[in-house]
This record gives structure tokens, sequence and C-alpha cells, in this order.
């Protein structure tokens, strides 16, 4: 607004002078100027006027780590020529930079595909979208905001864990039977030649069209174990990687830099302090995984974290199960001032003799340690996931916690910061183990 007010005070000024000396010259002066700030301000207006802008997002739903794309669509409806037209979006998701210069001629539009990479789960808005024009002097800006939103959920990332399998020595009932069923389960095992007494609604179709004789399935025995997935979003066992990196001067390192420690190559170091990374965000990223891959492979699953809110998912099989599950886990924040001990007593009513929980947490304290044992003792089986904060910076020793969850006979698995997810969990620690050494 310096512009204006400066041409203003100049045609004031020359109107004075004009005043003072009686020429003619600063009279004209005077008001050539406040002409040509008025013919900038109408200019300015009349270009923001008759416009339309649509967006169509592409992506609904998309995981951390990959690209969310929106299509931007600005249309003039009059006859009169945009100059020069500025969008920018005023979304609040990160990196995201929907924003450019255009001219449009009389009744045209223009059409722009805005890609941006995911890097933080949550639930997002994109717009609404600013448009600035001016005059051709560059004298006055003026902004107008159009309020077409959108809205797009970023899901955590998820790993794949072709190696991961609950230990079936310690949670019996919690691995799918090979035995052959005689009532129909959702696992399908085979496909065999119809025999006498067979039900008909044990056939299968395409198999019966392709060999040209009747086939039907076999099935195999269900697993009757309920996995809850237990993620302890308790705000004070959050730790935060807050070192500062060194300075990098090389273009190719910067980029590096910027990308989030999933994307990385294995054998690039992590690059701290560009991309927040905390237990919290691991803690998420392994229970989407596991929800993922049990599901994959048709067990119950259901989720229970205390974050924000108290989001308790009953364990299903059903399709949309892990949707249900990663749209709960893209808004949860660790927020909760109960403690990962409180919940398991809490929510002790949904575990029975059948259950099996998998115990995601980077609790230090002991007390979880006495819920768990007390769940144990109901029969309740269970696994832990300890995301290590000592690896984040935290300043407490994990090791006493993990040989008491390990004295109880619980399978452990410890992840630390910049361990590949898919090889910690191949493999439980054991009693007197603990001890690791230290990442380089």
């Amino acid at each position: 607004m310096l512009r204006p007010i400066t041409v203003l005070m100049l045609s004031g000024l020359c109107f004075l002078v004009a005043q003072g000396t009686g020429l003619r010259l600063f009279f004209h002066l005077s008001y050539l100027l406040l002409g040509l700030l008025i013919l900038s301000v109408l200019w300015a207006w009349l270009n923001l006027r008759g416009l339309a802008v649509e967006r169509e997002t592409l992506t609904l739903r998309a995981n951390v780590g990959e690209f969310a794309r929106e299509r931007i669509s600005i249309r003039n409806r009059w006859f009169i020529p945009k100059l020069w037209i500025e969008m920018r979006d005023e979304s609040n998701l990160p990196q995201h930079g929907a924003g450019f210069v255009t001219y449009l001629g009389g009744r045209q539009h223009g059409r722009w595909l805005a890609r941006t990479l995911c890097t933080m789960r949550g639930r997002y808005r994109l717009g609404p979208a600013t448009l600035t024009s001016g005059d051709p002097f560059g004298i006055v800006r003026l902004s107008r905001t159009m309020p077409s939103t959108n809205e797009i959920v970023v899901y955590p990332q998820m790993v794949d864990l072709p190696a991961f399998s609950l230990p079936s020595a310690e949670l019996p009932g919690g691995q799918s039977t090979r035995a052959r069923s005689f009532n129909v389960t959702p696992n399908v095992s085979t496909v065999r030649e119809y025999a006498p007494g067979d039900s008909f609604n044990r056939i299968h179709w395409r198999s019966t069209a392709r060999a040209d004789h009747l086939m039907v399935k076999e099935f195999d025995l269900e697993p009757s174990a309920d996995i809850y997935v237990v993620l302890d979003m308790q705000e004070r066992t959050v730790v935060r990687d807050t070192r500062v990196p060194h300075q990098r001067h090389d273009e190719e390192d910067d980029a590096r830099n910027r990308a989030p420690w999933w994307m990385r190559q294995p054998n690039q170091p992590p690059a701290l302090g560009q991309t927040l990374e905390s237990t919290e965000e691991y803690a998420v990223m392994v229970a989407a995984s596991l929800a993922r891959t049990l599901l994959s492979q048709n067990r119950v699953v259901g989720l229970v974290a205390w974050g924000q809110h108290r989001e308790v998912i009953p364990a299903e099989r059903e399709s949309r199960q892990l949707f249900k599950i990663l749209e709960a886990l893209a808004i949860l924040r660790a927020h909760s001032t109960e403690s990962l001990a409180e919940v398991l007593i809490a929510e002790s009513q949904r575990f029975g003799r059948n259950s099996t929980l998998l115990i995601i947490t980077s609790a230090i304290d002991e007390q979880w340690v006495s819920a768990l044992q007390q769940q144990r003792l109901r029969g309740v089986r269970a696994a832990v996931i300890f995301v290590d904060p000592s690896s984040f910076g935290g300043i407490h020793d994990p090791e006493p916690t993990l040989r008491r969850v390990a004295e109880l006979r619980v399978p452990v698995y410890r992840l630390r910061q910049g361990d590949s997810l898919a090889a910690a969990l191949v493999n439980p620690l054991s009693v007197g183990s603990q001890k690791h050494a230290p990442i380089p």
C-alpha cells in the first residue's frame, strides 16, 4: 500500500505547490497523478471481477511419501482480458505450493495440476485461494479470496512386513490352523472334485467351468484370536529428535536432508532437524503397518489408542477395517494424559483368553508392565513393540523395563531410530540379550 499512498501524497504536494506559486504545470501534474491513481485502482479491481476458481482433488486419500494431486482451474467469464492474475493457495497441507501467475483472454480459462509430496499425516484443508492482480504501472495490488475448498486425508506411512508372524509358542490360537474344516469359513485353502454329500454352496463355479466338472472349495479352520493393536499415545512419553544438523552446502545433500527418514536410501544417514522424527511418528507407523499386514492375513484386528480423544475400534476383519484404522491414526496425536497402564486397566473388559495384544510404546516406567502382567494372568496373550526413546535423544535407560517385559515371557521387539521396521520385527529379544550395539 506504500505506492498508492506515495502517489496520493505527491498529488497533494503538487496541488499545494500550485496553490502557492500559481503555476498551471503543478495543477496539471496534481490532476494527472490523481487520475493515474484512480485508473490504477479501477484497473486492478476490474481485473479481479468475473473470475471463477474451480478445484478438483484427484487424491482424496494419500499415504505419507505419496503425491497429492489437485487440478485447479481459473475461468474468465468476461470478454475483457486479464493481463496478469496471481493465484496463491492458502492450504495448510505442508509443502503445498499451488501458486502461479497467468494471463487470461476474454472468456478463456486456464488449468494447472498441483502435485504435493505428503510428508506428514493428518487431515488438511486445500484452499481457499487468494487471487492477486494489479495495474500495468505497478502502483496498486488488490487481492480477492475465493472460498472454494476441499479436504485431503494423509494416512501414516506403512511398511511391508513379509517376515512378521505372531510367535506360535507364546500366542496359541493366534495362528491360522491348516486343519480342514467341515464348516464354511473365510479361509479357502484349495478346491477339489465334487463328492456325493457335498453341499451345493461349496461349489466353486469358476473352477467348475474351467475343469468341465463340479469342483468344491476346501476350508481351513478360522483363526480364533482377536488381535488388538494397543498404541500408547501419552504425551509425556514422546521423545522428539531435536538435534541440529551440520551445515551442508551441496544441493544434492540438501535435497536428501529434506526427505523424510522412510524415503531415504538405506545407506544414507538420517538428516536430523530437517524432518521432525519422534517416537510418536514411529509408533503410528508401526501400528498402521501391523494392521495392514494382519488384515491381509485375514485376521481379526482392532485398535485401542487414547490420544486427544479415546479411540477404540472393535476387532473385525471386514474390508473397511483397514480404512477405519488408518482414518483414526491419521488424526491421532499424542496428547493423552492417561498412561499405558491406565489404558490397559480401563480396556481390560475387552480382552479375554481369546485375545492377543500388540502393545506399541516407548514408555519406560514399569507400571504398564505390571498392568500387562495382570492381563497375562487372565490368559491374555501379548507381544510388545518397543520404540526405543534413547535413540531419539532420551536420557533414561530402557534396559530395566525391557528385562521385566521379557521375564513375563512376552515377545519384545525393539525399534530404534533409523532401523528397518521389517528387520526389527523378525526376531524378538530374549532375556539377557537386551544390549544392542549403538547405531553408527
